[in-house]
């Protein structure tokens, strides 16, 4: 196995209590299903259990979370940054009664091995490579994906290289038609891909601070009360760990090499427009709304402003997984019909 960065265990993180951290990554949100919303699965189902698991990727130690039955149709959950896949701990449980649901951290995040920048190539391309090299592990061969923030460009390279193991995307905040990145809120990350100079690299360090990273929670939402700040405290901890830092920087350098694959997504989209949905916090800075609705030569995507930002699934997470359950009914119901085909082009056969 490569040599990694000395990380803390799954029991400690720096400059945080062990039990509380452990328990909270390892626990779903206190309220999984706000009020207002019908429980999914119906009351009186017991949800399928979450199992938290590792398997040996490439030399490496990959983390993920695993729920539902093991011959049931596969649902891909890809996170964002600066999170991990436990962005994803209380829609899990609203999928996993009909569904397998895998979402792994990727190198660096979460509970996965840190390797250190001189052994593992820290590029959105090498991290869906891991991505697609763990489903392989896994006996994936066909899934549908949700995909977030750094999770769009990672999965779009999956469905771009093997559109037939793909049955439907669905799209939360990230890049969709293009890169969102006019105005002052991208200014420090447009000088430091135009040059990659350590002047510019050390002035994106400030996205990596608990500041910036408690406002991508909050910015946005109408009620930040619904919002539990163990996201922010156990993000940051992750961030503080030796090394990890630098390879945020790495990993927000290489945003700009992810042009081309959006462009090329965009075109994909356009072409298997009824097996995408798109449910997006509309409030979102960095995609807002506006960036994020389909143009009019797309008007068979299905698309779901939601009054949120960023992280929209920290306080809408029962009307997302309705949706996305909806969804995923529907494009799994014309996988079948497709007699075992990934995406279809629309008005013919993939």
């Amino acid at each position: 196995m490569r040599d990694t960065i000395p990380t803390a265990s799954r029991r400690t993180f720096v400059g945080l209590g062990a039990g509380v951290v452990a328990a909270a990554f390892s626990a779903p949100g206190r309220r999984a299903v706000p009020p207002g919303f019908a429980a999914v699965p119906a009351p009186g189902k017991a949800p399928a259990e979450t199992r938290y698991r590792t398997a040996d990727v490439g030399g490496l130690e990959i983390f993920y979370r695993e729920a539902g039955p093991a011959a049931a149709p596969v649902v891909l959950l890809l996170h964002g940054f600066p999170t991990s896949s436990r962005m994803f701990r209380n829609l899990i449980p609203m999928l996993s009664d009909k569904y397998r649901v895998i979402a792994p951290d990727y190198p660096a995040f979460g509970h996965s091995a840190v390797p250190a920048r001189s052994d593992f190539h820290y590029t959105h391309a090498h991290l869906s490579e891991v991505v697609e090299a763990l489903t392989e592990k896994l006996g994936v061969t066909r899934f549908a994906m949700y995909v977030m923030d750094f999770g769009g460009p990672i999965g779009y390279r999956l469905m771009l290289k093997s559109p037939d193991r793909v049955t439907g995307i669905v799209i939360q905040n990230t890049p969709t038609f293009g890169e969102p990145t006019d105005g002052p809120l991208w200014a420090a990350e447009l000088a430091y891909w135009k040059d990659g100079s350590p002047e510019h690299r050390d002035a994106v360090r400030f996205k990596l601070t608990p500041d910036a990273v408690r406002n991508q929670y909050l910015a946005g939402t109408s009620e930040p009360s619904l919002i539990d700040p163990d996201n922010w405290a156990i993000d940051s901890a992750l961030l503080a760990r030796p090394g990890v830092d630098e390879i945020m920087l790495d990993l927000l350098y290489d945003i700009r090499n992810n042009r081309q694959t959006v462009a090329e997504a965009r075109e994909f989209f356009k072409t298997h427009q009824r097996q995408v949905m798109i449910a997006t916090g509309v409030n979102d800075p960095l995609f807002p709304g506006a960036a994020m609705k389909p143009p009019a030569d797309m008007p068979g995507i299905e698309f779901h402003p939601i009054d949120s930002g960023h992280f929209a699934l920290e306080d809408h997470c029962a009307e997302i997984g309705s949706l996305t359950r909806g969804f995923l009914g529907r494009v799994c119901g014309l996988h079948d019909r497709g007699r075992g085909k990934g995406l279809e082009r629309d008005g013919s056969e993939s």
